[in-house]
């Protein structure tokens, strides 16, 4: 048995089991499988265990791995994967994401609605995206500030944006934080989703996306539909050099 299978059956127990406490059901969680930094054929391996969500976090290292999987033909079902974009993007790469990925769960700001929405026409796809809601006090973290100008223009904005489909929230609690300060953060997510989804009912608000590898049983417990897993399914990455104002790579 490989690593990657003990460390998924490890993980699918974990998950079963914060369902049962939360008196969820297992299928109201969905698990994206976060690869960034990691190769194609651990994407490939991932794929054939049965996982067909997967979390990026670079425009341009997602690319490579589309070219050196088309190359090596390891991603055999390609149209059986989605893979999102899960990381800040910068205005300036829309084209190119609403391009390569199936869809965006960082969106932060009206300008990169605008961009994705027009890249996407472009493509002729309409586009999934989560919005990314900065729910913790890190200078480093990205996302709309839920209680901004920006936030309330971009709400607006979106019902125009045609080849746009909102499908939720996306935050990621404080780095390190105790429990009581990281569940009130994802409960705070979920009363911003009542909120809105009430405020703008012409929208969907079906996605929670939140928790990880550390704090996912958490987010369960205060209605996540969606969990990010890196670390604790592909192991441990290779730090990056350090960078001054960079948060570790967590998940």
């Amino acid at each position: 048995m490989t690593a990657l299978r003990e460390n998924l059956e490890r993980l699918e127990e974990a998950i079963s089991a914060a369902c049962r406490a939360a008196r969820r059901p297992r299928s109201e969680v969905e698990l994206m499988a976060v690869s960034k930094t990691f190769p194609a054929e651990a994407v490939a391996e991932a794929v054939a265990l049965g996982l067909t969500l997967f979390g990026e976090n670079r425009v341009q290292e997602f690319n490579a791995k589309v070219l050196h999987a088309a190359e090596k033909g390891a991603w055999a079902v390609r149209e059986r994967l989605r893979f999102h974009l899960i990381g800040h993007l910068q205005s300036n790469k829309a084209a190119r994401a609403a391009e390569i990925f199936d869809g965006v769960d960082s969106l932060d700001s009206v300008r990169l609605a605008e961009r994705l929405s027009e890249a996407a026409g472009k493509t002729g796809k309409r586009l999934p995206v989560l919005i990314e809601v900065k729910l913790s006090p890190e200078a480093t973290k990205n996302g709309v500030e839920p209680e901004s100008d920006e936030a309330a223009q971009l709400f607006e904005r979106l019902p125009d944006l045609l080849d746009l489909e909102v499908r939720g929230l996306m935050t990621i609690a404080p780095w390190g934080a105790p429990q009581d300060v990281t569940r009130a953060c994802f409960r705070s997510l979920r009363m911003w989703r009542d909120r809105w989804a009430a405020a703008h009912p012409n929208l969907k608000f079906d996605v929670l996306s939140m928790g990880m590898s550390g704090d996912f049983r958490l987010a369960i417990e205060e209605g996540a539909t969606r969990i990010r897993v890196g670390t604790a399914l592909f192991g441990a990455r290779t730090p990056p050099t350090a960078r001054p104002g960079l948060e570790p790579e967590i998940d």
